[in-house]
């Protein structure tokens, strides 16, 4: 393996303009192995350019990407050599098994042998079906042929490109387990860019936020989640509510809003005592209170002034 301090990606002050167009602003960041890392962004934001820059599909304006220390632009075979990627759909020979799918793959990479046909065929669980036409196929075990494919020539870098795509929740909990099983057992990164919030928390270890071609942030999925600059969100169970609700309009630096629970506040955890003794006070029937977690799509919103994903 090689030297983990190396990241095996780093984008520096990457720009991509198209005639008097914008569409990748100075952004700078970089991968380090073993790390599942997302793009996040509404349609639009820049996520397909950036990764089409990175497979060398599309040229860079300014700036540089290294993966392994090789510059795309300059050292193109070897760079691109570590990578494997699944942009848009996999393309596969439908007529054709998804076994001489990889053999007709694997006679255009070099050095792949069947041994090691075998064993990505294992990796991404198809052996039972690895000789059945790809026509067959449902659309998970395509993406997951997709990978296999990726995966033959060892990259150190996989990059997918909307992956969960057309996938059943089912299909969707496959790859993401799958993709974490790869980054553990086989010490690869994966960059996997999406507008399906709730799969990016469980898949990736930490996320990039895209917008208008900005760079907004990049940070480690717990951090993005438990980073509202406001405080801590706080469901009270509280009767009567609305009595409750104009007793902490009143309170001050607590933000409050009816639920159908309750009331949610915003407030630090410092005060809550503060704030049950006074509500207690107030003749309010308190019967509970917990930490509710913000999600990731909260803190997207909230980041982008509540431009949605997709």
């Amino acid at each position: 393996m090689s030297n983990s301090q190396e990241p095996v990606v780093s984008l520096r002050n990457v720009t991509k303009r198209i005639g008097r167009r914008t569409i990748i602003d100075n952004l700078s960041f970089d991968v380090p192995q073993g790390e599942i890392f997302g793009f996040l962004g509404p349609n639009g934001a820049g996520k397909t350019t950036t990764i089409r820059m990175m497979v060398g599909l599309m040229s860079i304006t300014n700036g540089e990407i290294l993966i392994k220390g090789r510059n795309i632009k300059t050292e193109f075979e070897q760079a691109i050599r570590h990578v494997g990627a699944i942009v848009e759909n996999p393309e596969m020979y439908k007529f054709m098994s998804g076994y001489h799918n990889l053999i007709h793959y694997a006679r255009m990479a070099s050095g792949v042998t069947k041994e090691r046909i075998r064993e990505v065929v294992e990796l991404v669980k198809l052996e039972d079906r690895i000789h059945d036409k790809v026509r067959r196929y449902s659309l998970g075990m395509r993406q997951r042929l997709g990978v296999a494919q990726a995966m033959l020539h060892r990259p150190s870098l996989l990059i997918l490109d909307e992956p969960t795509n057309g996938l059943d929740p089912a299909g969707i909990r496959e790859l993401r387990d799958y993709l974490r099983y790869l980054t553990r057992e086989e010490g690869i990164t994966v960059i996997v860019s999406s507008h399906l919030l709730s799969e990016m928390e469980l898949m990736c270890d930490r996320v990039a936020v895209l917008m208008h071609g900005k760079l907004v942030d990049v940070k480690g999925i717990h951090e993005f989640i438990g980073s509202n600059t406001t405080g801590q969100t706080y469901l009270i169970e509280a009767s009567p509510a609305e009595a409750a609700l104009a007793a902490l309009h009143s309170f001050d630096g607590v933000e409050a809003k009816a639920v159908p629970e309750g009331v949610e506040v915003v407030t630090d955890r410092d005060r809550i005592p503060g704030i049950l003794n006074y509500l207690m006070q107030k003749n309010i029937d308190i019967y509970g209170v917990r930490a509710m977690r913000q999600s990731l799509e909260d803190r997207f919103l909230e980041m982008t002034g509540g431009e949605r994903v997709g």
